[in-house]
């Protein structure tokens, strides 16, 4: 008995002894045969590339799986993706089946392990994503497979891995860290169960910009439906757990070659009002802390219909809540927020914002014996249909400290009692019935941001429509006010006829903007301004439209320091130092008026009319006469900038140019002003002492007769000028100037140098009498197809010094006084148009000699040139010879043969702009 004992137990031990010698041997019998098998498959599957530095076989790392660890494992996506991974991690170990390894000399997948890997799912705005890796059977039937692989999964582990899903193409974006996974079933089969556990320690989600879900923990248990053939999903049981929020998930994914087709729905049916708020944004839960919360609430979440961009199918989605007996109570306050009752309905159909549907069927709540009940029904967004009705009778103080919204200090009581029904559609001068009041007494509101409240709020005003008619709306403020830093503010209005509208506004008081701004701000942020209103204006829209001035009765002041104004036709802001505004009638004098825009300053007196229509009608006219007086003007700060967003910004590559934009000039406005200036600088041009007369009419600009002075040279100019879009403008533009020192003006504006480049090295004197027209880039730069002109340039003497021409002409003929003449009192007439100049025959006297040139020059330096070089005494007798190739290299040839240069007609496309 006793042999019998020891004998089984050596047979035990040897066995023991055999099977860890087989763990360790059979790793080192297979290593290389197996990464072969394992690359030849994967070759053979996938469209995209997998990597990995080096593989070992173990059975330790996944007792008692023998297991095949890739180690610096990356897999890059699919196209347009090709170059960037889907998936990396520093290890990942796939499950050997061990009996069709030593029997049958095949390698069987089925268990595959992941741990701190990084996965990054994308999908770009045409749809096209980077998890198209797997091939097709069509595919890969092209090529005889040689792998004894197979893929028969049974089991997928994930642990703490970093997972974003990046669509841009639905604007969504999901972003899980500390991802772990379980997951079971036949995943080999075609179609097959797959039961999962997961967890999540930290959970976002964001739709177009939009952050819904931040820093949530997530814990599901899932059982999914899959069917590899079509990359279908079917979501069958699904519990999940956001935070402490219970949720029921349902539903189907089909992956299409250009798209999804969804059909989900989401339910959190009679949870706990608390748990809900668990799973809301990170501010709401330091809410909560301080916070007693009760009451049943239900959740319902559903998305409908396929996505196909290329087809512009989209799915319908709706969400649902209701809660009853809520009851809010922060901070232990006296009263809380009790009997919260609410049902909410939201439609939009194929996610088209025009047919969206808002349906809050009912919101009640009490605080104390106070109440707040409303209804609100919206159909559409273009013209919307809209019910609704909202009564109140509220102490805020006791509403503040119930609720308690963080850094708000509210009081004053509160009665609101409004109704609407109606269609508002401002084409057909419609809007909902209305009848309404607002009483609002001894108010206050305090933020964090400012030390002092906004206090004495008093506000009586009721608003009236019966018909639903523009004509017959009404507004009435019986009383408005309130005391700010001890300064009290008034106002009265009454306004009758929304289509037309009559008016009776006073308003009186002194107000810090910057003060008033820091209360509602958050810190970092500043707007400083003062403003002192005594004003009362009185009459009618049409009165103001027609002319009819004598029946209006507006009058009053109104000054204003340090105001900053923005406008989407200015990259800058406008800040006015000191504004004296002073109303009569249609008019608003200016007294005074300084400003800043930038590097540029004005100085402003005149008045403005038709400000009355002008504020009530958005096509209404703007008219005004003014003289200007500015030390110094910087034109290129007027100029658009075309990088719209922020993001857009950021997004662009170190290197990339930033564009601007032309000068839009609105067409709303119809104001002279005679200006003069000292200083103006445009485009590293510096203009002296203009003065002229300035008109914007119709988005055109109008310089006439404008005096200046440019490099030492008096000129007189006309411009016109108009935008036609952001980024391209016409001008047309007369000037004389006589008798300006070529030398100078080349070596001090730059324009002058891009356009004469040929005139670096001459000297002396010349006049221009010249009209051009054509069209500016997105610079300010002219687009030179588009330059049509004519003039005269009149060289009184220069020393042509330097030019290439005459260089070449002096070589080819021998003749060494050509080389740098002297031209006195010539007159040069041309013609510009399609990027050619013609010039007109034109003759002089150099060193005896009587040359005589005719032809053509492009902007771009081609010559084209016809040249009579009459020989001593008289001329008679002359060579005649062509000049070609260009301003920098010029050839010369004896003869009257020439070409026409090509001509470059404008054509009005993107590429004519940059």
């Amino acid at each position: 008995m006793k042999y019998k004992i020891i004998k089984s137990v050596k047979v035990f031990f040897i066995s023991i002894l055999v099977l860890l010698t087989l763990m360790v041997v059979l790793p080192m019998l297979f290593p290389e045969y197996i990464t072969k098998e394992v690359k030849t498959f994967a070759n053979s599957k996938l469209n995209s590339k997998l990597d990995f530095k080096e593989a070992n076989l173990s059975f330790f790392n996944h007792f008692p799986s023998l297991t095949l660890t890739l180690h610096q494992f990356s897999l890059k996506g699919s196209k347009p993706y090709e170059n960037q991974d889907l998936v990396s991690a520093n290890e990942i170990s796939f499950g050997i089946n061990l009996k069709t390894l030593i029997f049958d000399r095949t390698v069987t997948i089925d268990e595959i392990y992941v741990s701190d890997a990084n996965a990054h799912v994308k999908v770009d705005e045409k749809g096209r994503a980077n998890y198209n890796v797997y091939k097709s059977d069509s595919e890969q039937n092209k090529k005889t497979d040689t792998s004894s692989t197979s893929l028969k999964l049974s089991s997928i582990e994930i642990k703490n891995t970093h997972i974003i899903y990046d669509d841009k193409s639905t604007r969504m974006l999901i972003d899980a860290v500390g991802f772990n996974y379980l997951g079971k079933g036949d995943l080999d089969q075609a179609i097959f169960d797959l039961d999962t556990q997961a967890k999540i320690d930290d959970f976002n989600f964001s739709y177009d910009g939009e952050i819904y879900l931040k820093n949530k923990k997530v814990n599901a248990n899932l059982i999914t439906q899959i069917n590899t053939n079509s990359l279908n999903f079917i979501f069958q049981q699904n519990d999940l757990k956001i935070n402490q929020l219970p949720i029921d998930f349902k539903g189907k994914l089909d992956f299409l070659a250009n798209g999804y087709d969804i059909d989900f729905k989401v339910q959190s049916i009679k949870s706990n009002l608390h748990d809900l708020f668990t799973a809301l944004p990170p501010k709401y839960v330091t809410w909560l802390e301080k916070s007693k919360v009760k009451g049943i609430t239900d959740l319902t979440f559903e998305m409908k219909g396929k996505y196909i961009k290329q087809e512009n199918l989209k799915p319908d989605v709706f969400f649902g809540m209701n809660v009853r007996n809520g009851e809010l109570n922060y901070n232990k306050a006296k009263l809380p927020a009790n009997n919260v009752y609410l049902n909410f309905r939201a439609k939009l159909p194929s996610l088209n914002t025009n047919e969206l549907v808002v349906n809050l069927d009912s919101l009640y709540f009490n605080v104390g014996k106070d109440y707040f009940k409303a209804k609100f029904l919206s159909k559409g967004l273009n013209a919307p249909h809209i019910s609704t009705q909202a009564k109140a009778s509220l102490n805020l103080t006791n509403f503040n400290n119930a609720i308690g919204i963080n850094g708000l200090d509210l009081a004053g009581v509160l009665n609101l009692d409004i109704k609407a029904n109606g269609t508002y559609n401002a084409t057909v001068h419609k809007m909902p019935t209305l009848n309404g009041t607002i009483n609002f007494q001894n108010g206050k509101i305090k933020t964090k941001y400012y030390p002092n409240p906004i206090q004495n709020i008093n506000l009586i005003a009721s608003v009236n429509n019966k018909t639903g008619f523009l004509k017959d709306g009404s507004l009435y403020i019986e009383k408005g006010g309130f005391v700010f830093e001890g300064k009290p503010v008034n106002l009265f209005a009454k306004l009758n006829n929304f289509e037309n509208i009559n008016y009776d506004i006073k308003a009186k008081g002194e107000l810090d903007v910057a003060k008033i701004y820091k209360v509602f701000s958050r810190d970092g942020l500043a707007l400083k301004g003062y403003i002192k209103a005594d004003v009362s204006f009185k009459g009618s829209q049409q009165d103001a439209q027609t002319g009819n001035y004598k029946k209006l009765q507006n009058k009053g002041t109104l000054l204003l320091k340090n105001i900053a104004i923005n406008s989407t036709y200015l990259p800058k802001s406008l800040i006015i130092k000191n504004g004296n505004f002073n109303f009569n009638q249609d008019k608003m004098s200016f007294s005074n008026f300084t400003a800043t825009y930038g590097q540029s300053d004005f100085l402003m007196n005149g008045y403005l009319q038709n400000v009355i229509d002008y504020a009530l009608t958005s096509n209404a006219v703007l008219k005004g006469n003014f003289s200007l007086y500015a030390n110094y003007i910087n034109i290129d700060e007027f100029m658009q900038n075309t990088n719209i967003g922020s993001n857009d910004a950021k997004k662009q590559e170190p290197s990339s140019p930033t564009q601007t934009g032309v000068i839009v000039i609105p067409k709303v406005y119809d104001i002279a002003i005679e200006a003069k200036a000292q200083n103006v600088s445009f485009n590293d041009l510096d203009i002296k002492n203009i003065s002229g007369k300035l008109l914007v009419n119709q988005g055109k600009l109008n310089l006439q007769n404008t005096n200046f002075t440019v490099a030492g040279v008096q000129a007189n100019m006309d411009i016109l000028y108009f935008n036609q879009s952001n980024t391209l403008a016409h001008f047309d533009y007369i000037v004389k100037a006589s008798n300006f020192d070529i030398k100078k003006m080349y070596n001090e504006v730059k324009m002058f140098r891009e356009m004469a480049s040929a005139a670096k090295s001459a000297e002396g004197i010349i006049s221009l009498d010249y009209h051009l027209s054509g069209k500016l880039n997105q610079n300010m730069m002219p687009i030179f197809p588009s330059l049509e002109g004519e003039g005269t340039l009149s060289v009184k003497q220069v020393k042509m010094k330097g030019f290439k021409l005459f260089n070449a002409v002096s070589a080819k003929t021998n003749k060494e006084e050509i080389k740098n003449p002297d031209i006195t009192k010539v007159d040069i007439k041309s013609k510009i148009k399609n990027n050619i100049i013609t010039i007109d025959r034109f003759k002089f006297k150099v060193a005896g000699f009587r040359p005589r040139i005719e032809g053509q020059t492009s902007l771009d330096g081609k010559l084209n040139l016809k040249m009579r070089l009459g020989l001593p005494p008289f001329g008679i007798i002359g060579v005649p010879m062509t000049i070609t190739g260009t301003q920098e290299n010029p050839k010369i040839k004896l003869g009257k043969q020439t070409e026409d240069l090509e001509e470059i007609e404008y054509n009005p496309t993107p590429n004519n702009v940059q």
